[in-house]
């Protein structure tokens, strides 16, 4: 199916059916077998997406072959996951700078019923269960996923789930849910001594705002340096004369402006925003249950929405940082750095409306954690594949599909039984594929999204299995 390029800078020579060989071959898995079956299970998967688990294997043989990979307790879920990452940071080397956004989503299995040991997901803890899925996507700064560097999905204890806030507080932080936003700075952390040329920053959202990362950002350790940038949450006490963190960003001068392209959100229309920007060195005293504990300095950066539309949220981003920002150049670095974060939540999209991840029916959540991760690494392969699209426009079809695929494509496209020696550009097949997805192409419609080229990646599988039936070879 599809090939991955693995930088700007550094194309991919494999064929397409090869990706998955790639991110796999190296998995720590007991037998060499399940191995095998793992890439042979990503494939599938990608070139059947939106399938069932027996459509997309194809076969009875394989299906079983499939069911037997999803209970085998030797499998465990964070080995297939620490091969992709293996992988990707092969890609991350190549950067100097690789941001590394987490995030959390909800996997809903209600209408599962036979399915053994989910948990709540909403305040509704009877009816409304499922899994949790935190992960954490390394991107560039312009925007390109290199693939997960971290993921976990786990099941709510129902007996935990719903307690006062009394009782949350006296929790140790390792049992408590939040402890998901360290950990993946922990894994950024082990991995930072494997890419000692690249900065790694992890990025995370109003959730993520928590006394306990910034200190673990901020003690130093021998290997090289984990950043941290977080949208503040908590209007907290600082050590300056407005006392609190809202008040002190608001006190600061304008330094710059910035435009960003806000996306269509919650009915509301795609706009352009206009940011002012401040920026200045903040220390952040600690918070009443840890007064004990010694004052942070963090820089702080506010993008606060000019004029907004009427009826629009106005944007307000109140950023934390351990890194630097000591001019206007710098915040705005953060700000579009930060920007980038939504990407996280674009994959997660992918899984769930793509992949069709909550349709997947296994008997235990065991079996559905393993079966997450395959997708997820699947869903982060649509996702680059829409982002090199737009990014490197001129590059090569054949970098990404392979020859059976391309020519398939094109030929079904200009409906001409010959297709040239040339790969077309890989702007052109995307929006091809799209096209087959339900992309309009429209002059407005803009760049086609995920969602409709993994609808048109569904449909080229068919025309290239037809074009090689009829002897296209």
């Amino acid at each position: 199916m599809l090939e991955h390029n693995a930088s700007t800078k550094h194309r991919s020579n494999t064929a397409g059916t090869d990706w998955a060989a790639h991110e796999f071959a190296h998995a720590q898995l007991p037998d060499p077998r399940l191995v095998k079956r793992l890439i042979t299970l990503a494939t599938d998967f990608a070139q059947h997406p939106t399938a069932p688990i027996p459509q997309a294997c194809g076969s009875w043989d394989k299906t079983k072959a499939a069911y037997r990979f999803f209970d085998n307790d030797a499998v465990q879920p964070q080995d297939i996951l620490a091969a992709h990452a293996q992988a990707t940071l092969q890609r991350v080397r190549a950067h100097r700078i690789v941001l590394c956004a987490q995030d959390t989503t909800t996997l809903n299995y209600s209408t599962h019923p036979q399915t053994k040991g989910l948990g709540p997901i909403s305040n509704n803890r009877d009816k409304t269960v499922g899994l949790l899925l935190h992960s954490t996507l390394a991107l560039t700064p312009s925007g390109q996923p290199l693939g997960l560097l971290h993921a976990h999905a786990w099941a709510r204890s129902r007996r935990r789930f719903g307690r006062s806030s009394h009782q949350r507080n006296r929790t140790p932080r390792a049992q408590k849910e939040s402890q998901k936003w360290m950990d993946s700075f922990t894994a950024c952390q082990a991995w930072a001594p494997q890419c000692p040329d690249t900065t790694l920053v992890n990025v995370a959202d109003r959730e993520g705002d928590l006394y306990d990362l910034f200190v673990q950002a901020l003690t130093p350790t021998d290997a090289p340096p984990v950043h941290l940038l977080v949208r503040a949450q908590h209007d907290r006490q600082v050590a300056h004369p407005q006392k609190y963190l809202w008040d002190f960003l608001a006190a600061q001068r304008v330094s710059a402006r910035l435009k960003i392209k806000v996306p269509r959100k919650d009915g509301q229309p795609g706009r352009l925003a206009t940011l002012a920007i401040r920026f200045a060195p903040v220390t952040l005293r600690p918070p009443c249950l840890k007064e004990d504990q010694p004052p942070l300095t963090l820089w702080a950066v506010e993008a606060r929405e000019v004029r907004p539309l009427k009826g629009a949220t106005p944007i307000c981003w109140r950023l934390l940082t351990t890194l630097p920002v000591e001019t206007a150049e710098a915040a705005v670095e953060k700000v579009r750095w930060y920007a980038q974060r939504w990407q996280i939540e674009v994959i997660h999209k992918v899984l769930k409306s793509g992949c069709q991840v909550e349709q997947r029916q296994l008997e235990t959540t065991a079996r559905l954690q393993r079966v997450v991760m395959v997708d997820l690494i699947v869903a982060w392969r649509v996702l680059s594949l829409c982002k090199a699209a737009r990014q490197t426009p001129d590059g090569l079809a054949s970098d990404w599909l392979n020859g059976h695929e391309w020519r398939a494509l094109w030929c079904y496209y200009h409906k001409q039984p010959r297709p040239p020696r040339r790969s077309p550009t890989l702007s052109q097949a995307v929006r091809w594929i799209a096209q087959l997805g339900g992309f309009l192409a429209r002059r407005s419609d803009g760049e086609p999204g995920p969602i409709v080229v993994w609808r048109g990646l569904r449909e080229l599988q068919t025309i290239t299995a037809a074009w090689r039936r009829f002897g296209h070879e």
